[in-house]
Formats: structure tokens, sequence, C-alpha cells
């Protein structure tokens, strides 16, 4: 079995999908603004793994999207084969980040806020 889709509810799925595409970089698969459906893919690997912008307005969505931000938990997490690089980039993008690039045992972590109720982590494994 492969992951082939899962989602990240967000408080208002129109502006994460412009998050998302115009400042993350993900690429639409399927955007209907009218039925607050946006899907989005990575731009590196577009035929894997898709994620759902799923609103998050009925109690269980909201309950789980606000206690995972309020104890500052990641929602999901993204790698990158450069996160210093990233971290500048999104930073001039007026990202915040409430966890800047740290070394950790594996490689390297940060953590940021996607302006849509969730906090993202981003990674980049260090071959040992």
């Amino acid at each position: 079995m492969k992951i082939r889709m899962t989602s990240i509810p967000v408080l208002d799925p129109i502006k994460a999908y412009k998050v998302y595409t115009e400042i993350l970089g993900f690429q639409e698969l399927m955007y209907d603004p009218k039925e607050r459906l946006a899907i989005i893919v990575s731009a590196e690997a577009p035929t894997e793994t898709a994620i759902i912008l799923e609103p998050s307005d009925n109690e269980i969505s909201s309950t789980y999207r606000s206690a995972l931000y309020a104890a500052k938990i990641p929602v999901m997490t993204f790698s990158t084969d450069d996160l210093k690089e990233e971290y500048i980039r999104l930073t001039n993008l007026d990202i915040r980040f409430i966890k800047t690039p740290t070394a950790v045992s594996w490689g390297w972590e940060a953590i940021f806020d996607d302006g849509c109720g969730n906090y993202l982590q981003l990674i980049q494994e260090v071959e040992s």
C-alpha cells in the first residue's frame, strides 16, 4: 500500500490554497473555490501523495486543529534538501517560524505557522 491522499484541516481552504501554492510552492491537483475544495501536490513529486486542504468548520476537525495549534504541534511534516535555504526563502515571504532551523541527531528541523491555523514541520535529513 501507498499513501495517496491525506488532509490538513484549515480555517479557510481558499486562503490556504493561495498560501500553499503561491508561497510554499505546491501545485494544484484540483481546485473548486465554489465547493471550498483544494487538493495540492508537491511540485517536486506531483504523482505522489496529495493533500486536501480540508475546511475545519465542523466540531471534530475544529477541535483537533485547535488543540494541535494550541500545543504548538505540527499537523504535518514536509522535507527539503536545503532547510536553511528554504527557511530564508519563506522568512522573506513573511512566513513566521516558531522554531528556527535546529540541528537534531538525524539532520535539521524547523516549525512554521502556515497562517491558516496550523503549524508545519520542515525537515532536512542528513545521511550519516
